[in-house]
């Protein structure tokens, strides 16, 4: 049996989620990815031979890093002139984010963001639990969008059944070995790279993209995970842990 949701000071708490190509896959395709796309590990941001491994163009990347002060203080200042409820939604949303409200679930609502913007939003399998959320959340404010998936039975049973997969063993919901690690999505949609993660205030545009670029280009790079691993070096924190896996076409056996 998949490990059961609690309830932890009043709010429904998920398994926290591992990185890893294998755990995401399975859950892309428990929630309605077409199974011509799948999850790739990522071993570098910059060696050749290392990114030759990795089908192109990507579509998504998801990444996992610790919130180190630098990144901390840097969320804290790109935050706090934005509203206190973000405002978007309709069709003329650039893209389409929710607010994370269920405990540990940062790993499945930047699944939802890396499915449902950029290129990976045509590859959703109609009918499926992505397509169905998708089409009632985009006319829905930011509260109501995250009611949606707080209520989602069928998104909390999907996210549980894959919670013990992967190599290695995830800090406990009490808190011991926890480090602040957070998950956020990059995308590209409407030529420009989308930050997005459901514990900011809403939606980050990073800068446009050429139409040849791809969210592992080595801009997008610069102007995404490569921004935070430099605020923290420039701070003298020095080497930046994160695990990244890119999502793009299914790799033939």
């Amino acid at each position: 049996m998949p490990p059961q949701a609690e309830i932890i000071n009043g709010i429904k708490t998920f398994t926290i989620l591992e990185n890893n190509p294998v755990v995401f896959n399975a859950l892309s395709a428990k929630l309605g990815l077409s199974p011509d796309l799948e999850w790739h590990d990522i071993y570098s941001l910059t060696e050749p031979s290392l990114l030759s491994l990795i089908p192109r163009p990507v579509l998504a990347l998801l990444v996992i890093m610790p919130l180190t002060p630098a990144w901390r203080a840097n969320r804290e200042v790109e935050d706090k002139d934005k509203p206190l409820v973000y405002p978007g939604k309709g069709p003329q949303e650039p893209v389409l984010w929710f607010k994370q409200t269920i405990g540990e679930a940062c790993g499945s609502i930047g699944l939802i963001h890396c499915l449902l913007n950029g290129p990976a939003k045509f590859h959703v399998v109609g009918g499926s639990w992505l397509a169905r959320i998708k089409d009632e959340a985009v006319d829905l404010g930011v509260d109501e969008r995250a009611k949606l998936l707080y209520d989602s039975q069928e998104l909390e049973v999907a996210h549980q059944s894959v919670a013990e997969m992967g190599d290695s063993r995830m800090p406990s919901l009490d808190g011991e070995g926890h480090t602040g690690q957070h998950f956020v999505a990059f995308v590209k949609d409407g030529g420009k790279l989308w930050e997005l993660e459901g514990n900011r205030r809403g939606p980050l545009d990073r800068g446009s993209l050429g139409e040849d670029e791809d969210v592992l280009c080595p801009r997008a790079i610069e102007l995404g995970i490569g921004r935070v691993i430099e605020l923290d070096r420039a701070s003298g924190g020095g080497d930046l842990r994160f695990s990244c896996i890119a999502l793009a076409k299914k790799v033939k056996e």
